[in-house]
């Protein structure tokens, strides 16, 4: 059993810290290109031939914001990825296509082919993700439980759970269910997961006593499993850092599985031309190129991040966050103000702020307004939307100046703001303390 001895769980701080080894490069342009193609083919199909409802739902999902979670975000890719690899199967085809033996056919008869293969690798290489880094997860909390008969029956109640959880699926499969139906079982099952271990966390009294001493968990790791998924915990820094390349590419997937499930039920009416099939091919190869070296680097960013640090250095990472820089959300349409009352002319207000989100662009609305005493605002420094800002000026009236940072316009994402923001008086000259200080003797 690992000692955990003077260990704190990972901070949002150290995190922050951590990933700032780890930038991921942005995702080409061609993801969002491609994506708006496929949408504007999707709306051709749908102008000529109205939507079914479960096509109207779909259609709904795709034009809406992704998952905020990572890990739900990694099981939509997976949902996605399936419902096309059942459409390109070769039954699931358009009885035309089925039927159809010209050389035409034959040639898109093997571009599905080349399709379905990038598909599956990729789907492969998810799985394998997801597996390998819940493995992971468990073996390293297991390191820091008794290594006795406890922590056997521990591993044997997990195998138990997990295969009634798989009894469970494989009973929704047997009675007919669809793959949406299995991925919303899957996600349940994962939320139940989580919940369980938020209530172990959070034990409390008798129970907690009975969790700490008898199971021999200790308090450190009941810590870390009340806090790490928390709104704004450690994992709201790896969902700001890391998110937006991921949502871009669950959305991208979406848009594909819709433009082939409307697409073969009008395949009679609108046969596909070769524009469209070329923009799908390469909209295919990005999507699976990108998804894989996402998941690459976020194998190896999860693969050398530790669950806990000592408390040495989690203090020092606060102290250094205090005395620099403060970071906050701010929530989708909201905003940020910070006040600051000025008493002399000529002093000097600065900023220094940035969004923590690794290298995507996402920016944020800032502008700087002055307020008298008799509560008249002025506009001193115009609102414009920024990533990130440094800034300074000289005040030239006394009063209340407000930095706001608004995020008023987003409809579904949330800013990590990270800011420091002095008001500094101004520096007198030799002569003028001189002549203060003969004003004080009189």
């Amino acid at each position: 059993m690992a000692s955990t001895g003077g260990l704190v769980p990972i901070t949002r701080a150290f995190l922050a810290s951590y990933y700032e080894k780890y930038p991921f490069d942005p995702l080409p342009d061609d993801v969002s290109r491609l994506s708006s193609q496929i949408r504007s083919f999707i709306q051709d199909l749908i102008q000529g031939f109205p939507p079914t409802q479960g096509e109207s739902l779909l259609i709904q999902e795709a034009d809406s914001q992704p998952p905020h979670k990572m890990d739900e975000n990694m099981w939509k890719n997976r949902e996605n990825i399936e419902e096309i690899l059942f459409l390109l199967e070769r039954p699931h085809w358009p009885s035309v296509l089925q039927q159809s033996s010209t050389a035409e056919v034959a040639e898109f008869a093997t571009t599905l082919g080349q399709l379905k293969d990038k598909f599956q690798a990729t789907l492969t290489i998810l799985e394998s993700f997801q597996s390998r880094n819940s493995e992971r997860v468990f073996n390293t909390v297991m390191t820091y439980m008794p290594q006795d008969f406890r922590g056997t029956l521990i591993r044997q109640q997990k195998e138990r759970s997990e295969r009634n959880k798989q009894a469970e699926v494989d009973a929704l499969i047997n009675s007919g269910g669809s793959i949406r139906d299995r991925y919303s079982l899957l996600w349940k099952q994962q939320m139940d997961r989580r919940r369980q271990l938020v209530q172990l966390g959070s034990a409390t009294g008798v129970y907690k006593t009975l969790v700490k001493y008898l199971v021999g968990v200790p308090q450190v790791l009941l810590d870390f499993i009340q806090q790490i998924n928390d709104d704004d915990g450690p994992m709201e820094e790896q969902r700001q850092r890391y998110g937006p390349p991921l949502y871009s590419l669950t959305r991208m997937v979406l848009f594909i599985r819709l433009f082939f499930s409307l697409a073969w039920r009008r395949f009679e009416a609108f046969k596909l031309n070769r524009l469209q099939i070329s923009v799908l091919e390469e909209a295919v190869d990005v999507y699976t190129t990108e998804l894989q070296r996402f998941i690459n680097f976020i194998s190896e960013v999860f693969a050398n991040s530790p669950f806990f640090i000592s408390a040495e250095d989690a203090s020092m990472l606060e102290m250094r966050k205090n005395d620099e820089y403060k970071e906050i959300t701010v929530p989708a349409g909201k905003s940020y103000e910070v006040s600051l009352t000025v008493e002399s002319i000529n002093s000097y207000i600065a900023w220094d702020f940035s969004l923590v989100q690794g290298k995507m662009s996402m920016d944020i609305g800032f502008s700087v307004e002055y307020t008298n005493n008799g509560g008249e605002k002025t506009l001193i420094l115009p609102y414009r939307r920024y990533e990130s800002d440094q800034g300074n000026f000289s005040t030239c009236m006394a009063g209340n100046y407000k930095l706001i940072w608004d995020n008023s316009y987003s409809a579904f994402f949330k800013k990590a703001l990270r800011y420091k923001v002095d008001c500094i008086p101004p520096v007198l000259e030799e002569s003028e303390k001189g002549s203060e200080r003969n004003e004080v003797e009189e």
